[in-house]
């Protein structure tokens, strides 16, 4: 997502400005822009696209000044474009912004109506425009700020210059990363420490809420109400790669980490609680459209297929829709039933793999709908959609994907619930009650990752193993599938995963003392176990029957699968439909602790690549 760099020394810093951005490149952008502030006033140079046109717009003479702020956006309110590219400024103030302001429509007409003209589509620029009203009516830069913060509905990690204020930076966080680095008569902002980590070491991690006035020589940390705050300065020690991987061993697992945010942004801006509805950025899907959709196709290949299927689960349940899930190397060598009355979803985290763009194309030429649902900007099957749904993961470096998965699903259940709103199939209060069991998954996920030490102490235990098995019932069938993929990925373990009821068709005979058997139970509910729940302790018990050793995933608080399995791993509970964003994170925790204890390389496995663009 997008990135923040800020300056303010005694250095001209169009250049350094652009350095940190570039370190910054990984998070994903549509744009960039700076303003750089100088003897001359407020200078601002956008463009749209890679960082390169920036550079070219700045040319062999940047605007020369000691004080800056440098932004690289990923779309969200407004196309990609020069207009919509940050910085925004008005009459001498300009901001820098990630997040999203949710009420800037009403914030906007009551600008407008006072005179206030708009030359962009985002929500951004409101801010210049509330702080420019408020430094005119007499207050400094950090009292408008606050005064117009006041105002604001929202999420955003803020920074500020303004003419009036030369060798200021007001900044302000709420639920978006920033940090401040202290540098030698000089001191930087940036979402990130590696846009910064050529200039400082020391730096201090704003937390929420969290209002600082930076200058060359201090950093004054408040909060909104102006009482002073003392945070630690920490020293990184971190080398520049290590800096990228924010100190993970492995891109993987700081992308299992990365989840809980990169779910929030997924969601974030879309769900509605109040009016129990989803707003689609992107998706143009009204009542007439749907009311005519006869049924949902889905292509996808590996994990974004497991993710699918799961997708499958939640449409049909809320939106009584049928919905078929094809692997999209097998759907474009058939001959599918395909026609107008169907909506095709493609499911690709980099918008590029070629069997699900083919079968995508194949869908479209015989009338359907397109919808993708994908994580990389401007990639080609969103540019061939007539509807995108874009995961906000981030970019994604590790092979085996892990964010890409839980913000698939997380783009499926919004999905799922606006057309079960434009088909009737759920009243605004049940719309209400699914989003907010939503917005709570983000913290359930922080929750799973406390039990690191234990699901890392099992993957030790059962590394040496030859094969794995994973059982899985509804919901978390797929998970089980999911979880062997990642397995066999990256430790090189064979792995099989198994709806549970299918496990006396045939995988029983397979099961020893040799075979450990990974068991998804979780209860069907906080309320009551359910028949999921019930029929998964039979299938435990007749593994352990013939001598085979269980890992279990169960819900917090059961006592009857932890007496059962000889390793035990809890999970938060919450609506059935939701478990796979919870219960996956320990599947790759463990497949990433067995990799790493094998000695496998983890983001690099062998004869894989992340984005499979030949067939």
């Amino acid at each position: 997502m997008c990135g923040i760099v800020g300056y303010v020394g005694d250095e001209d810093c169009a250049n350094l400005l652009v350095e940190g951005l570039r370190k910054l490149e990984y998070r994903g952008y549509d744009s960039a822009g700076l303003a750089v502030l100088g003897e001359k006033g407020l200078a601002v140079v956008r463009a749209k696209g890679k960082l390169s046109n920036l550079e070219k717009r700045l040319g062999e003479q940047p605007p020369r000044g000691a004080t800056g702020i440098g932004h690289t956006r990923w779309a969200t309110h407004g196309k990609p474009s020069d207009e919509n590219a940050h910085p925004h400024s008005y009459g001498g103030v300009a901001v820098v912004h990630n997040g999203i302001i949710e009420n800037h429509l009403q914030l906007k007409e009551s600008l407008a109506k006072s005179g206030h003209k708009f030359s962009s589509e985002t929500d951004t620029e409101i801010f210049a425009h509330l702080i420019h009203d408020e430094v005119e009516r007499g207050l400094g830069l950090p009292e408008a700020v606050r005064a117009a913060l006041k105002n604001v509905r929202g999420t955003y990690a803020l920074a500020v210059v303004s003419e009036n204020h030369p060798g200021m930076l007001v900044v302000s966080k709420n639920a978006s990363p920033l940090v401040v680095g202290i540098g030698d008569k000089c001191n930087f902002i940036a979402s990130d420490v590696p846009a910064i980590l050529a200039h400082t070491r020391d730096v201090i991690y704003l937390e929420e809420g969290d209002f600082a006035v930076i200058t060359k020589n201090s950093v004054q940390l408040s909060d909104l109400a102006g009482q002073k705050l003392e945070r630690s300065v920490r020293r990184i020690d971190w080398t520049p790669t290590m800096a990228e991987k924010n100190g993970h061993k492995h891109f993987m697992h700081k992308e299992i980490h990365e989840q809980a945010r990169a779910l929030t942004d997924t969601i974030r801006g879309r769900a509605s609680i109040e009016e129990g509805d989803v707003f689609l950025d992107g998706c143009h899907l009204d009542k007439k459209l749907v009311e005519r959709l006869s049924k949902i196709q889905i292509v996808a290949c590996g994990t974004s297929w497991h993710a699918s299927l799961t997708g499958k689960l939640m449409i049909e349940t809320l939106a009584r829709l049928p919905v078929e899930v094809d692997l999209a190397s097998e759907f474009r060598y058939r001959d599918p039933l395909i026609d107008k009355n169907t909506l095709c979803i493609a499911v690709s985290q980099s918008g590029e793999t070629a069997d699900t763009l083919g079968s995508f194309r194949e869908a479209r030429t015989r009338g359907a709908r397109g919808l993708a649902i994908c994580n990389v900007v401007g990639s080609a099957i969103a540019r061939e959609a007539d509807d995108v749904l874009y995961t906000h993961a981030g970019p994604e470096i590790g092979v085996a994907s892990t964010k890409a998965f839980t913000t698939q699903l997380a783009a499926f259940f919004l999905l799922a619930v606006r057309l079960g709103r434009l088909r009737g199939t759920i009243s605004q209060e049940q719309g209400r009650a699914h989003l907010q069991a939503l917005t709570e998954v983000p913290l359930l996920v922080e929750r799973v990752l406390k039990y690191e030490e234990q699901i890392k102490q099992a993957a030790y235990k059962f590394s040496q193993s030859r094969d794995l098995l994973f059982l899985g019932r509804g919901p978390q069938y797929p998970v089980a599938l999911e979880g062997a993929l990642k397995l066999k990925e990256i430790s090189y373990i064979h792995a099989e995963g198994y709806a549970a009821g299918e496990m006396k068709h045939g995988p029983i005979a397979l099961i020893d003392e040799n075979m450990p058997v990974m068991v998804l139970a979780p209860r069907d509910s906080a309320t009551e176990p359910g028949v999921n729940y019930e029929k998964i302790l039979g299938n435990i018990h007749e593994v352990r029957a013939r001598g085979g050793r269980v890992i279990a995933i169960h819900s917090e608080g059961d006592e009857q699968v932890p007496r059962l399995a000889e390793a035990a791993i809890p999970v938060p509970q919450t609506n059935p439909l939701l478990m796979p964003m919870v219960s996956v994170v320990p599947t790759q925790l463990f497949s990433y602790h067995v990799a790493d204890h094998r000695g496998t390389d983890v983001d690099q496995p062998r004869n894989l690549a992340k984005s499979v663009t030949v067939e």
